[in-house]
């Protein structure tokens, strides 16, 4: 049992493989410095990922009893205190980062320190074999635990409303934003003040919500239309400007279900969003109200999807983990067709 470990990384969105690591250290070392990425060089890499205080905070809450057997600190270069550890005498790496270990020994040889022994954890895999990771929680792949947010039928086949789901889709699902409902301009103001600033993608369900969006020049990423409002013919949806999107997808989903077919349209709109940021237009043949269940678990950690509200105004649902987990445990309460 070595008296002092070391390991370094960014923690983001604390998840299982994490935990696995620090474990692994803690079964050979009596006590941990953990040494997490600072806020500049962690958002140099992606700006999605949580604050420094964030990370430490949940790292050391998801250690429970062991937590005071860790400490934090901010970690500001790629070697941190490793090559001039005095008390140190192991170091944490996954397969990936070996090299950088071997690296730090190297520097501790010419600062005349022993070597540090390096221990090596695997990866924890996910749902589906491959590893878990924070980029793949963030991108909404996986959840914390490497779970699937979507059933392994998804894309095959439709899955049709029940009573259950009905029930639990009376409230909005999101924060609404009132506004008259002959202008609709107004609580799409305050949506877009809430919003900006946003990773995105912004997705907006139904014509006078996407029409709004337009109207004060912000088009969504990804704007979903049947041509309704209230389920019937919407007279304005006409006037929707279908060439302000990169791509334009269609799809039938008849109402109370989630078609194959509009799975496929989303995952697609989502996935060119994200690898090449195409804007896409899903033209709904039958109706697109119960779309969000299916763009949550799809989109990536916060994506922000936009519905409208009859009579009051928008609702406001940010993509997170919570969103995610209500949707699959409905989709999961669905039948399928």
């Amino acid at each position: 049992m070595h008296s002092l470990g070391l390991v370094g990384g960014t923690f983001d969105r604390f998840h299982a493989g994490h935990r696995a690591l620090i474990d692994a250290g803690l079964a050979e070392c009596a006590r941990l410095e953990v040494w997490i990425t600072s806020d500049q060089v962690a958002n140099s890499k992606d700006s999605r990922i949580e604050s420094w205080a964030n990370r430490s905070a949940n790292l050391l809450a998801a250690m429970g009893e062991k937590a005071d057997l860790v400490s934090v600190h901010v970690l500001e270069d790629e070697d941190g205190p490793a090559p001039w550890h005095q008390t140190a005498e192991a170091i944490l790496c996954t397969p990936e980062t070996l090299a950088g270990c071997r690296r730090i020994n190297s520097s501790r040889a010419e600062n005349g320190l022993p070597a540090l022994e390096v221990i090596v954890v695997e990866h924890v895999p996910a749902h589906d074999g491959a590893p878990i990771s924070s980029s793949r929680v963030r991108a909404g792949e996986i959840d914390s635990d490497g779970g699937a947010y979507l059933p392994d039928y998804a894309g095959q086949a439709s899955l049709v409303m029940t009573r259950e789901v009905e029930s639990n889709l009376k409230d909005p699902f999101g924060q609404l934003f009132e506004g008259p409902e002959d202008d609709p301009s107004v609580a799409m103001r305050a949506v877009l003040e809430e919003i900006f600033g946003s990773d995105g993608p912004v997705i907006a369900v139904g014509d006078v919500t996407v029409k709004a969006l337009q109207d004060l020049g912000s088009p969504a990423d990804i704007a979903l239309i049947d041509g309704r409002t209230k389920r019937e013919e919407w007279e304005l949806a006409s006037t929707i400007d279908h060439s302000l999107y990169d791509d334009s997808r269609n799809c039938e989903n008849p109402p109370g279900q989630l078609s194959a077919g509009l799975f496929l349209a989303c995952e697609a709109a989502i996935r060119a969003w994200t690898e090449d940021g195409r804007s896409s237009l899903i033209d709904v043949d039958g109706e697109e109200d119960l779309a969000p269940l299916l763009l949550h678990p799809l989109a990536p950690l916060g994506a922000v999807v936009l519905y409208g509200q009859p009579g009051k105004g928008v609702v406001l649902r940010w993509t997170g983990a919570d969103s995610k987990s209500r949707c699959r445990d409905l989709l999961a309460a669905m039948d399928r067709a």
